[in-house]
């Protein structure tokens, strides 16, 4: 049940996106990078409810950490937190989505980046979508995306750690003294850590998933700085 789910959801819809889009632009390396563009289009509101959640999140610090001093129970502490989210309309874990919905759509792209170069696997087409035979897996006639690349592993990485520089800028840390550095000694190393844990596990797979990896990093980069600005600049206004 679940495997059909997650194939009609996202493995199928993907492939299919794929292939119109080679089929209209015949370059393998292009096809993934419009079709990054386009998963990241459909994320859009996602990202912006994100960054707005974490911006109210950053102005509630005094309020946050008035509650943490006056509950010292942690029990208490979190009812009383619960309801100053609650009262602000704030989802705390908001934050967190993105990156859990990113990990199912990775699972579902690395599936169709090892099948679509099979011919079998085009037989989930849907009527409307043309089959070109076979998927030439080349970028722009100069790399086999197909086949693991050290340089766009290491590109992945180098992304990732600019992108999660600018995550931890941009997250506030709503716990107080001791904790709080301690919470913010293990965001910084994660900072470090996750590009590492991107190299290796990029270095291992087809090129085309780090390419996706590199242009949706990138977008994410992007857009981050953009809506937080943005959403700024909208309160300024209120």
């Amino acid at each position: 049940m679940l495997a059909t789910l997650f194939n009609e959801i996202l493995y199928r819809p993907i492939l299919n996106a794929l292939v119109f889009i080679y089929n209209n632009i015949p370059d393998f390396g292009i096809a993934i990078i419009l079709l990054t563009i386009l998963i990241r289009f459909v994320l859009y509101p996602l990202s912006y409810k994100s960054i707005k959640s974490r911006k109210e999140l950053s102005k509630l610090q005094p309020k946050i950490k008035e509650v943490q001093k006056k509950f010292k129970e942690k029990e208490e502490q979190t009812k009383e937190l619960m309801k100053v989210y609650k009262e602000h309309n704030i989802n705390p874990l908001s934050g967190c989505l993105p990156i859990l919905i990113q990990l199912p759509i990775l699972i579902a792209l690395y599936r169709v980046l090892i099948n679509v170069l099979e011919p079998g696997s085009l037989e989930l087409l849907y009527p409307f979508v043309s089959s070109p035979g076979s998927i030439n897996p080349s970028f722009l006639g100069l790399m086999d995306l197909s086949a693991p690349s050290a340089v766009l592993a290491i590109l992945a990485g180098v992304s990732q750690f600019f992108y999660s520089k600018i995550m931890m800028k941009h997250s506030p840390s709503p716990q107080p003294g001791n904790q709080k550095g301690m919470q913010q000694v293990m965001s910084k190393q994660m900072v470090y850590i996750m590009p590492v844990i991107t190299v290796f596990i990029a270095w291992n797979f087809p090129a085309g998933l780090p390419l996706y990896w590199i242009v949706s990093t990138v977008i994410g980069f992007l857009q981050e700085n953009y809506l937080f600005k943005k959403n700024g600049k909208d309160q300024k206004k209120n």
